[in-house]
C-alpha cells in the first residue's frame, strides 16, 4: 500500500513539476512575442510553442474571457469545456479522473510588464501513465499476497516442525507411569537444540523421580517389616495379659483393651502399607487361574458373617467362571464387605452379585449405607484418601482398603468402578476376564 502511494506520489509530482515549468516560462513567451505581434496573438504564438501532445493550453483574461488555447488537442478525448471548468475551480496536486481518463490540472496568473493579462491553465493528459501504475500496482497486489502467503505457510511449516517434538514430549510423559520411571528416557532425533536440551533435562528429572520413589517404595516397605514383628509382640503380650490377669481393676482392663486395638489396628495398617510397597516394587506374584466365583464368594461371605454377625447375601443365576488369584480375589472381596459393613446399619444386608456379560466375569458389592458423594467417588481409591475424616477415624479406616483393592484387581487384569449416592447406598463393580476357551 505504501508502495502504491509513493508510486503515485512520483506521477503526481513528476507531471506537476513539468507543467510547472511550462507555466513558469510562459509569461516570459508571451513577454517576448508580444514585443513584436499583438498580445492575443502573441499569447496564441506562445501557445502554440509549449504545447506538446496531451496538454491543452488556454488563457482567460480577468473578466472571463477566452484569450487563446490550444489548437491541436485532440477533442475526442474529452469535452474541452469541462475539462475548462474543472481547472477553474481550486486545484490540489492529484490525479483527476474524468470518465475514463487521468488528467493533472494547474492554473497560474500571466504578468507581462507588470500588467495581469490572466490565468493560464493547463491540463496534461497522463491516462497512459496511469494505466501504466494501476497495471503495476494489480502485479505488485498479486506478488505481495503471493508472497505473503508462502511466507505464511512457511511459517506455519516451521512452527508444526517446531513443536512436533514438544508434542512427541507430551505424549512420551503422558504414557510415563510410576513403575516406567527408571526406564523412561525422552529420545529426540529431529529436534532444535532448545527442545533438546529440554528433554535432557527432562530425562534428569525422570532418574531423580525414579530414585525419589524407589527409596520412597523401600523406605515405606522396610519400615513396615520392622515395625510389624514388634507389634506383633507387643499384641501379643498385651492379649496374654489381658486373658490371665484376674486382679485387673475396670480402668487398667480397659487401657489394656484400648492398646490392644491400637496395636492391632497399627499392624493392620503396617500390613497394608507392606502389601502396596510390594506390589508396588513387583515382590507379590499373582497365581492367575480359571476360578468358580460362585465357591470363593459364599467363603468370603461365611468368613465375614463369622466374625460381624450380619448377613450377606450371595446372588448368581449361574456358575461364573474368572482369572484370578484365588488368595487376592478373596482379599479383595472381603475388604470391600468390610467396608460395606461399616458405612451401613447393621440391620442392613450385604449382597454379592456374580454375573457374566459377554467375555467377562461381573462381581458387585452392594449395600444401603451412607453412600458416596459424587465429589468423592474419583477419589475413594487413592492412597490415604478419607471421605469423612471423623467418621474413618470411628471405624477404623486408613485410607488403604480400597487402594490395595484396585491395585490387586488392576495387577489381575480386571477394573473396578463405584457407582453410588448419598443415602441410597453403593455399588462397587468388580470386571475380570473369564478363561479363553
Amino acid at each position: 500500500m505504501w508502495t502504491t502511494w509513493k508510486m503515485q506520489q512520483i506521477l503526481i509530482t513528476t507531471h506537476t513539476q513539468n507543467v510547472e515549468y511550462i507555466a513558469t516560462r510562459f509569461p516570459r513567451d508571451v513577454q517576448l512575442y508580444s514585443e513584436m505581434l499583438p498580445v492575443e496573438a502573441g499569447l496564441q504564438k506562445t501557445i502554440d510553442n509549449v504545447s506538446v501532445p496531451g496538454l491543452l493550453v488556454w488563457v482567460r483574461s480577468s473578466n472571463g474571457k477566452l484569450l487563446a488555447q490550444s489548437t491541436d488537442f485532440n477533442s475526442e478525448l474529452t469535452t474541452t469545456t469541462q475539462l475548462m471548468s474543472m481547472a477553474e475551480m481550486p486545484l490540489k496536486p492529484q490525479v483527476y479522473q474524468f470518465k475514463d481518463r487521468y488528467f493533472v490540472l494547474y492554473g497560474g496568473a500571466v504578468v507581462v510588464k507588470g500588467l495581469l493579462l490572466g490565468k493560464v491553465y493547463m491540463v496534461q493528459d497522463i491516462t497512459a501513465d496511469q494505466h501504466e501504475l494501476m497495471s503495476a500496482r494489480q502485479s505488485l497486489t498479486i506478488v505481495c499476497i503471493l508472497a505473503t502467503s508462502v511466507m505464511m505457510g512457511a511459517i506455519a511449516l516451521r512452527i508444526r516442525r517446531s513443536l512436533q517434538p514438544l508434542h512427541e514430549m507430551s505424549q512420551m510423559a503422558g504414557v510415563i507411569s510410576a513403575e516406567d520411571l527408571g526406564e523412561a528416557k525422552l529420545l529426540l532425533r529431529h529436534a532444535p537444540s532448545e527442545v533438546k536440551q529440554l528433554a535432557q533435562t527432562f530425562n534428569m528429572m525422570l532418574s531423580r523421580l525414579s530414585e525419589a520413589w524407589e527409596q520412597q517404595r523401600q523406605f515405606v516397605s522396610n519400615v513396615s517389616h520392622e515395625l510389624r514383628t514388634p507389634l506383633t509382640i507387643v499384641s501379643g503380650y498385651l492379649q496374654s495379659v489381658l486373658r490371665r490377669s484376674t486382679n485387673l481393676n475396670d480402668n487398667q482392663r480397659e487401657a489394656l483393651e484400648t492398646a490392644t486395638s491400637e496395636a492391632e489396628r497399627t499392624i493392620h495398617l503396617l500390613q497394608d502399607l507392606l502389601d502396596l510397597a510390594r506390589a508396588d516394587s513387583g515382590y507379590i506374584h499373582f497365581h492367575l487361574e480359571p476360578l468358580i466365583l460362585n465357591d470363593l464368594a459364599i467363603e468370603a461371605a461365611t468368613m465375614a458373617e463369622k466374625f460381624s454377625n450380619r448377613s450377606i447375601t450371595v446372588k448368581a443365576t449361574d456358575n461364573v467362571e474368572a482369572v484370578a488369584d484365588r488368595d487376592r480375589l478373596q482379599q479383595v472381596l472381603i475388604n470391600l464387605i468390610d467396608n460395606a459393613m461399616k458405612y451401613s446399619d447393621p440391620d442392613d444386608s450385604i449382597i454379592l452379585e456374580l454375573e457374566r456379560i459377554d467375555r467377562q466375569a461381573v462381581i458387585r458389592v452392594c449395600d444401603r449405607g451412607v453412600g458416596i458423594a459424587l465429589q468423592h467417588q474419583s477419589r475413594i481409591f487413592e492412597r490415604f484418601y478419607r471421605v469423612d475424616e471423623s467418621r474413618a477415624r470411628s471405624t477404623g479406616g486408613h485410607g488403604l482398603g480400597l487402594a490395595i483393592v484396585k491395585t490387586f484387581v488392576e495387577t489381575m487384569g480386571g477394573e473396578i468402578a463405584v457407582r453410588s449416592k448419598p443415602g441410597a447406598g453403593s455399588v462397587f463393580t468388580i470386571v475380570l476376564p473369564i478363561p479363553q476357551k
